[in-house]
């Protein structure tokens, strides 16, 4: 989609980095006020999308895929990419011009976001929320059907109440992680694989992350160790200053050490750092896995909104 088919105040082009990072970045921060719960990335996201890969050439790709949006004064309103994964497309739009934008930004990503598939057709899709009718509209205007697939967004308002202390399994650590040992990304790389049933993270991924995302801090990346040095579970919490938000991503146990309560210490532990510093609210962001849902309800995490994936073949 051209600028000729906006309206004459707002023009599309492609993302430029690093210029357009903390542009792209701020628009995420000042929406989710006024925006229901997962409407538009989280920073982490946006974060971990670009530092989350030790190899250039890999993060040149991403960001070569990514159009922007902007005002005639050079505000950006509107973002359209991938998450590295063809025929995924996901929207990061400022609400007041979602009537100007949204069809366009659409438009953008079937033509140059779709995968294409073993028998030649094209296909693309979106994650929608279900409260959102207006995008739900639109794509089923464009010929997408919702899947059963889909997601939920968990929230949790610490408030007043009172966080137990985080207690461990005998023989287990609770210590932080950061980006100044290489034998620590390792071990975040093993146990990362492990627990999602994976074998593509590496140590130097995990470090390329931990060392240039604004978003890290080494005291809210928690790990319970075992004697020998092992990482049995892990939580990465962050906090969004801007709007007092922590939000947990990822949480993960290694299988060998499942249901001794690991996760779940260290995520009390993550909810006291993240009221200490300010948070009024925690989300988590889960799927339909019984053991990871019964994990957040056991903690205090209600659902806030479920989503859905749309998809086209186009």
């Amino acid at each position: 989609m051209t600028a000729a088919h906006l309206p004459p105040v707002l023009t599309a082009r492609p993302y430029r980095y690093p210029a357009d990072f903390h542009a792209v970045r701020d628009l995420l921060v000042e929406t989710f006020p006024i925006t229901g719960l997962g409407f538009n990335w989280e920073i982490r996201r946006w974060d971990g999308s670009h530092f989350h890969d030790a190899d250039p050439v890999s993060c040149a790709a991403w960001r070569s895929q990514i159009q922007v949006w902007e005002t005639a004064e050079g505000r950006i309103v509107g973002a359209a990419h991938t998450e590295g994964e063809a025929g995924y497309a996901h929207l990061q739009i400022h609400p007041d011009y979602r009537p100007e934008l949204e069809s366009a930004m659409i438009a953008w990503a079937e033509a140059e976001l779709a995968a294409v598939e073993a028998d030649g057709t094209r296909q693309l899709t979106f994650f929608v929320q279900d409260y959102d009718a207006p995008r739900q509209r639109l794509l089923r205007e464009r010929g997408y059907t919702r899947q059963e697939s889909g997601g939920v967004h968990r929230r949790l308002y610490p408030g007043e109440r009172p966080l137990p202390a985080p207690t461990l399994a005998e023989g287990y650590i609770l210590r932080t992680v950061g980006a100044d040992d290489p034998q620590d990304g390792d071990r975040m790389a093993a146990l990362l694989n492990a627990a999602f049933n994976r074998d593509f993270h590496r140590g130097a991924d995990f470090l390329a992350f931990a060392r240039n995302a604004p978003c890290f801090r080494r005291d809210l990346h928690l790990v319970a160790q075992t004697p020998d040095g092992v990482f049995a579970a892990h939580v990465g919490a962050t906090y969004d200053e801007a709007n007092r938000r922590g939000l947990f991503e990822p949480v993960c146990t290694h299988p060998a050490h499942r249901r001794q309560g690991l996760a779940q210490a260290l995520m009390f532990e993550g909810l006291r750092r993240l009221k200490a510093l300010g948070a009024v609210q925690v989300t988590v962001e889960t799927g339909d896995a019984p053991a990871a849902n019964a994990l957040y309800e056991s903690i205090g995490f209600t659902e806030a909104y479920t989503g859905h994936y749309w998809r086209r073949t186009l």
